[in-house]
This record gives C-alpha cells, sequence and structure tokens, in this order.
C-alpha cells in the first residue's frame, strides 16, 4: 500500500480547501529543491488542518518535536494568541538556517524559539504547560516522546501524531517484519489503551493520531 487516499480525491480536496499562504508554497519550493527526502514536509493539506485546529484551540504554548524545514511550525503560530510561544526541537543542525529564513518572513518570528539537540533530553528541559504538542520526528521514539510529553499536556489539551498509518503498512501483514511500522502499530495500540486520553486517527496524508487529554 502506497497511498492512502487515491489522488483524484486528494486533488478534489485540495483544490476545495483553504489556499496554501504564498511564504509556504516559497518553503515547500525550496525544501523540495535543497533539503534531503523533502516528503517529511508537512505540506498543503496537513498544514492547513494543523492551522485550523491552532486557531480552534487558540493556544498559548505549543511543542513541536521534529521541526524540519520550519512549514508545521509556521502552521501552527498562525492560531497563537498574542504573546504565545512554540518551542520548536530538531537534531538536524543543517536544517536551522532554512528554519530561520521562514521564520523571519512571518509574523511570528518572536513566538518561535528552536532548540537543536536530542528531544529526549530537551523535552525535560522546558518547564511549561502545552495546550498543543505535534509529534513528528523519529518513529522508533513515539512512544517515549509521548511518555515524556503526556504530563506536559493540559487537560483539554492536544497531541497530535504524524505518519501513523506509515502509507498503509500499519495493516500490511507483509509490513509486520519492518522495524518502523511496527513500532508505530506498538505507539497506536499504546494510545488506544491509554484511559488518560482519547483518540481518532485520520487518513490525512500519512495519518494523524489526534489525542486529547481527559
Amino acid at each position: 500500500m502506497s497511498k492512502i487516499v487515491n489522488n483524484k480525491i486528494e486533488d478534489y480536496i485540495e483544490k476545495n480547501s483553504s489556499k496554501e499562504p504564498q511564504i509556504l508554497k516559497d518553503l515547500n519550493k525550496e525544501t523540495y529543491l535543497k533539503v534531503f527526502n523533502p516528503r517529511m514536509l508537512s505540506g498543503h493539506l496537513q498544514g492547513r488542518f494543523l492551522s485550523i485546529i491552532s486557531k480552534l484551540i487558540k493556544p498559548k504554548k505549543i511543542l513541536e518535536i521534529g521541526t524540519y524545514t520550519g512549514y508545521s511550525a509556521i502552521c501552527m503560530a498562525e492560531g497563537l494568541i498574542n504573546s504565545g510561544i512554540i518551542h520548536t526541537i530538531d537534531i538536524n543542525e543543517e536544517l536551522v538556517s532554512i528554519q530561520k529564513k521562514y521564520f523571519k518572513k512571518t509574523k511570528t518570528t518572536n513566538s518561535i524559539i528552536q532548540h537543536v539537540g536530542d528531544a529526549k533530553e530537551i523535552i525535560g528541559k522546558i518547564d511549561e504547560t502545552f495546550d498543543l504538542i505535534f509529534l513528528d520526528a523519529d518513529k522508533e521514539n513515539y512512544t517515549e516522546y509521548y511518555n515524556l510529553c503526556i504530563d506536559k499536556v493540559r487537560s483539554g489539551g492536544l497531541i497530535i501524531a504524524d505518519n501513523v498509518l506509515w502509507t498503509g503498512k500499519v495493516v500490511d501483514p507483509e509490513s509486520y517484519d519492518d522495524e518502523l511500522t511496527q513500532y508505530l502499530i506498538d505507539f497506536n495500540k499504546i494510545i488506544a489503551k491509554d484511559n488518560r486520553v482519547e483518540n481518532i486517527i485520520l487518513p490525512l496524508r500519512d495519518g494523524l493520531n489526534i489525542i486529547i487529554k481527559n
């Protein structure tokens, strides 16, 4: 399984959804031209989804694990209240310059705090309670990140985990010998059984697990 939603439906959804802002079009293009594995970028539809979720909950504090080139951080920043802050973490120092370039082009430059290094070490050092956490980093550590973050989310706050359907491999028996697929299968089971939260998995792009803390 390589696609969760067929191309015609995805094209229709995109044409009938809010347009991608120009700054994000530019970032999308530069990412595909210059950065390894550009498919990791959130992109138009997922970006607009993150923007709408952020605007709905009007967060004061956001934590992002996995900045990549900054696309999703910019989308979520659209919903921040005045004086709101995003802490975004990525281990790849080579991406900092492109992140800063596009953060400076937004109206939320002072709202985004960049952290470079191992998220497992950095999360514990950020003494904040978050309204929204976006998890989009190395899949083998999703469960550990979740365990580090769950007590940092306010009651009623959200954790959104990306790539949880892994291009459909999570329901493909032939992929069960794939370690990353198994990590995601295990993660989704853990969330479904955790009585501290409620969740729903959406087949948007590569799958989003939407988790609300009780």
